[in-house]
C-alpha cells in the first residue's frame, strides 16, 4: 500500500491517514511553500483520533481513488491533528462558524496559496445527500473556480480575513463587583434542565466549570438552590450511560437528555475535570457516593490512560471493531452467562433488560436506590452492595477480552497538567498515596521530556517532544504545579511556577486588549495570532492564566502577576456575567477574587484530625499548603506566603487573610473557629 508524507508523523489521527490515496502532507513549511510555488489552493481538514466522523469522511472520500486523484492534481491537500495544532484549529473554527454558524469535526477548510480561508465546512458526505453538497462536486467546483475566477475567490478570502479579525478583540472593561457573579449565577440557572441536571437540552456535555461555579455561588449566596441543581447534575451523570459503571470514567458527552446514551469516546480532559466537581461534591456533602465517582474515574486513569514513562494518554475511540460502542455494551443474556446467580439484583439495579436500551443493547445506568434492589430480594443493602461490586468486576474482566476501542497514545502537556490537578484534589479527599504519586511522576515526566528552560512543548510520542507550547499548556502546567506544592511544599515546583508564570507575561501577553494571546510572540506566524477566551470543554486559557497569576501574586508578592490577572478578569467581566456558561472557569476566579484569598499554612502534618478537617472542608477560596518537614520551611522562607512561619514538633495553623495572620493554631476547634 502506498504512503504519504504522514507516515514520518507521530500523531496516531495523522498515521490513520498515512496509507491514504490522498497525498497528504502535515501542516509544515514545505506544504505551504508548494502551494505557493504552484499557485494551488490548500485543502486543509483538521481532526483528531478518536472522532467518529472523521473516520466516516476519510472511509467514504479520502480513500477514494478517484476523489483522491482530482484532490491530489488540483490542491495542496494538508492533515492537522486538532489537539496538536489547537492554534490553526481555532482560527479556521471561527471561520466556520462565521460562514455557517457552527463547527466541529472533521474540519474541512479551502484555502488560497496564502493560507486565507474561501470555503469552509465540516463533514462532507462524498456525495450530494443529507441536504450537504457531496465532498466531489464541492472539489470539482472549488478548482474550476480557482483556475477561471481566481479574483473571485481571493475576494471572498479577504471578506473572510476581515470577519476574523474582528472575532479577535476583546470588548469593554468593567470593575469586578459582586453583581458580576450574581448577574451570572441567575442567567447560568436560567439555561439549567430541572428535570436531569446539566445545561440546554441534547446533546448534553459535562460543562465541568459551571458546576464548580454554582458550588461557588451557593457558598457565596447561602442560596441552597444553586448546590442542589450541581448535586443533582452530578448524581444523574453518575448514574447515567455517560458514566462507565464498571470500568470508571465519563464518556464525551450525552445524546439524549438524561445523560443515557453517551457518544462513547472517553477524552483524558473530560476525566481530569470531572473528578474535581465531585471532589468539591464529597466535600460540601460528605457524601460517599461522590467519593466512589471520584475514585472509579481516577483509577481508570491510572489502569488504561496512564505510560509507564508516567505521562497519560490522550483519548480512546468511540467505535471498536467499527462499531460505535460495541465495546461498552451487554445483552441480557452475556450477563447471565457471567453472573449466574447474582445476574438478577444485578440486571435490576442497572436496568438490563432483554430488549435493551440502546439498539437491543443495554447501556448500564442506574435509575433505582440500593434499598429497593435489597427489598425486592431481601436482602440487606451491604449483602446487595458486596453482590454488585463482585459482578462488576466480573464483567469488567470478561469486557478487558474485548477488542478495545483505538487509544490515542500521544501525551499532551495541557492534558496531562489537567491531570495532574485532578490527582492532587483527588489524594486530598481520599489520602490515596497512589493518586500523589501519580501526579509528582507527570510533572517529572513534563519536567524531563516536554521543559527546556523556560519553554515548554506540546505533544510527545515514541519519545520525540514537539511543537511549541501554547498558552493552555504553560498556564495548566503553572496551575498544575501550584496544586501538587500546596500538598509536596517541594521550593523547586514553586520556583519553577514562578519562572513560568514570569514567561507567559513576557511572551503571551496584549498588552493593548489585556488578554493573553494563545501563541508565544516567537510562534510560527499565521494569518492571525489567535486569542481563546471561552471555558468550552476545556477552561481557556486566558481564564486559567487569571487564576494562576492571581495565586503566584499571594505566594511571591510580585505585582506585575496581580495586575496583569485583575485586567483579564475586568476584560472579560461583562462577557461573563451576560454569558456564563462560556466563562465558568473565569466566574470562579473572579470569585477567589472577590472573597480574597484565605492563605493556610499547615505545619508539621502529625495530627490528620486537623489536616482532614482542613483537606476535606469545602475551601474553594483557600490556598492551603502543608509543610512537612524543616527543611522545606527553611528554603522557603524566601517567598513572603512563608515569612515568619517556624517548623514546632506539633500540628499547627496560620490563616491569613488582608495581609494579616492568626497566631499558630494548634486544635481544631481554633481552626475551625478562625475559618
Amino acid at each position: 500500500m502506498a504512503e504519504n508524507s504522514l507516515i514520518h508523523e507521530t500523531s496516531p489521527y495523522l498515521l490513520q491517514h498515512a496509507h491514504n490515496p490522498v497525498n497528504w502532507y502535515p501542516w509544515n513549511d514545505a506544504a505551504l511553500k508548494k502551494a505557493r510555488d504552484e499557485d494551488k489552493p490548500i485543502f486543509l481538514s483538521v481532526g483528531y483520533s478518536s472522532c467518529h466522523w472523521c473516520h466516516v469522511m476519510a472511509h467514504e472520500s479520502f480513500e477514494n481513488e478517484d476523489i483522491a486523484e482530482f484532490m491530489n492534481e488540483n490542491f495542496v491537500n494538508i492533515k492537522v491533528d486538532r489537539e496538536e495544532r489547537p492554534d490553526l484549529d481555532d482560527i479556521y473554527q471561527k471561520v466556520c462558524q462565521i460562514a455557517t454558524g457552527q463547527g466541529g469535526w472533521p474540519l474541512s477548510i479551502f484555502l488560497t496559496p496564502d493560507q486565507k480561508p474561501f470555503y469552509v465546512g465540516t463533514y462532507f458526505p462524498v456525495f450530494d445527500s443529507y441536504g450537504r453538497p457531496g465532498f466531489g462536486s464541492i472539489t470539482r467546483q472549488l478548482a474550476q473556480a480557482w483556475k477561471e475566477k481566481p479574483s473571485d475567490v481571493k475576494k471572498t478570502a479577504e471578506n473572510f480575513l476581515d470577519a476574523l479579525q474582528k472575532t479577535e478583540t476583546v470588548k469593554v472593561s468593567s470593575k469586578l463587583e459582586r453583581s458580576v457573579l450574581d448577574e451570572a449565577a441567575m442567567n447560568l440557572f436560567q439555561l439549567g434542565d430541572y428535570s436531569y441536571g446539566g445545561f440546554g437540552s441534547a446533546p448534553k456535555f459535562p460543562n465541568a466549570a459551571n458546576v464548580s461555579f454554582l458550588f461557588r455561588y451557593a457558598k457565596l449566596s447561602g442560596i441552597s438552590k444553586f448546590n442542589e441543581f450541581a448535586l443533582k447534575t452530578l448524581n444523574k451523570m453518575a448514574k447515567g450511560g455517560i458514566f462507565d459503571q464498571i470500568g470508571g470514567g465519563f464518556h464525551r458527552y450525552s445524546t439524549d437528555a438524561k445523560w443515557l446514551v453517551p457518544h462513547f469516546e472517553k477524552m483524558l480532559y473530560d476525566n481530569a475535570l470531572i473528578p474535581v466537581n465531585y471532589a468539591e461534591a464529597y466535600q460540601i456533602t460528605k457524601d460517599e457516593f461522590y467519593l466512589d465517582v471520584l475514585k472509579k474515574t481516577l483509577d481508570f486513569v491510572l489502569r488504561d490512560m496512564t505510560s509507564s514513562e508516567g505521562g497519560f494518554y490522550s483519548s480512546y475511540d468511540a467505535d471498536s471493531e467499527g462499531v460505535e460502542g460495541k465495546f461498552y455494551v451487554w445483552k441480557k443474556s452475556e450477563i447471565k452467562q457471567i453472573l449466574a446467580d447474582d445476574a438478577e439484583p444485578f440486571c435490576l439495579f442497572y436496568d438490563v433488560t432483554d430488549g435493551g436500551n440502546w439498539e437491543g443493547n443495554n447501556i448500564l445506568c442506574n435509575n433505582l436506590p440500593l434499598s429497593s434492589v435489597a427489598f425486592n430480594f431481601g436482602m440487606n443493602e451491604e449483602k446487595v452492595r458486596d453482590i454488585l461490586d463482585s459482578c462488576g468486576k466480573k464483567l469488567l474482566a470478561e469486557r478487558s477480552k474485548r477488542k478495545p476501542p483505538g487509544l490515542d497514545d500521544k501525551i499532551l502537556t495541557s492534558w496531562n497538567s489537567l491531570m495532574i490537578t485532578a490527582f492532587a484534589k483527588g489524594y486530598r479527599v481520599t489520602g490515596d498515596q497512589r493518586y500523589l504519586d501519580a501526579a509528582a511522576n507527570c510533572v517529572s515526566f513534563i519536567e524531563k521530556h516536554l521543559l527546556s528552560g523556560d519553554k515548554l512543548l506540546r505533544t510527545y510520542k515514541n519519545k520525540v517532544a514537539k511543537i511549541d507550547g501554547y498558552l493552555e499548556d504553560y498556564s495548566y502546567f503553572v496551575n498544575a504545579l501550584l496544586d501538587v506544592f500546596e500538598i509536596k511544599p517541594d521550593p523547586e515546583y514553586l520556583c519553577l511556577a514562578e519562572r513560568l508564570g514570569q514567561y507567559l507575561v513576557d511572551h503571551f501577553w496584549d498588552a493593548a486588549n489585556n488578554s493573553f494571546y494563545m501563541t508565544s510572540d516567537n510562534h510560527e506566524k499565521l494569518i492571525v495570532r489567535p486569542k481563546s477566551n471561552y471555558d468550552l470543554s476545556m477552561p481557556s486559557g486566558n481564564s486559567v492564566s487569571a487564576s494562576v497569576l492571581l495565586r503566584l501574586y499571594h505566594l511571591t508578592q510580585k505585582n506585575i502577576f496581580l495586575e496583569i490577572s485583575v485586567k483579564i478578569m475586568e476584560s472579560q467581566a461583562q462577557m461573563a456575567a451576560e454569558n456564563p456558561f462560556g466563562f465558568g472557569y473565569l466566574l470562579n476566579t473572579i470569585y477567589t477574587y472577590l472573597q480574597k484569598p484565605v492563605e493556610i499554612t499547615i505545619i508539621n502534618d502529625e495530627n490528620p484530625q486537623i489536616c482532614n478537617l482542613l483537606y476535606q472542608k469545602f475551601l474553594p477560596e483557600a490556598m492551603m499548603v502543608t509543610i512537612k518537614n524543616k527543611s522545606h520551611l527553611a528554603s522557603l522562607s524566601q517567598f513572603p506566603f512563608f515569612v515568619g512561619k517556624n517548623f514546632e514538633d506539633k500540628t499547627s495553623v496560620f490563616v491569613c487573610k488582608d495581609f494579616t495572620c492568626s497566631l499558630p493554631l494548634y486544635t481544631v476547634d481554633q481552626v475551625e473557629s478562625s475559618l
